[in-house]
């Protein structure tokens, strides 16, 4: 099963490098205020890459911490059943509501 996912990451490696052996043309990037940017285009594609990675972190960060904390506060105080079905609170409907 090693050998598999090698063989795996390496056909992913070799797609990735013929891509950008396939695309080392030069592209401009047209900027604000009419300034340019001169670059190989798999440098551009690879920038974009980055920057959408990095703007998905920053954007799901506060959510994970969120769900972090949540799950933290699950564990420190588990539910009792016993006082919930004892207080009068009786089970929950399947349907949640």
């Amino acid at each position: 099963m090693n050998y598999l996912s090698w063989l795996l990451k390496a056909a992913i490696f070799f797609v990735v490098f013929a891509f950008a052996l396939n695309n080392q043309g030069a592209v401009r990037l047209h900027l604000f205020f009419g300034a340019y940017w001169d670059a190989p285009l798999v440098l551009v594609v690879l920038a974009a890459l980055v920057l959408g990675v990095a703007l998905g972190v920053a954007v799901m960060t506060p959510l994970w911490l969120r769900a972090r904390r949540a799950a933290r506060a699950a564990v420190a105080a588990p539910v009792n059943h016993a006082e919930t079905k004892a207080s009068g609170g009786g089970e929950l409907p399947p349907h949640g509501i």
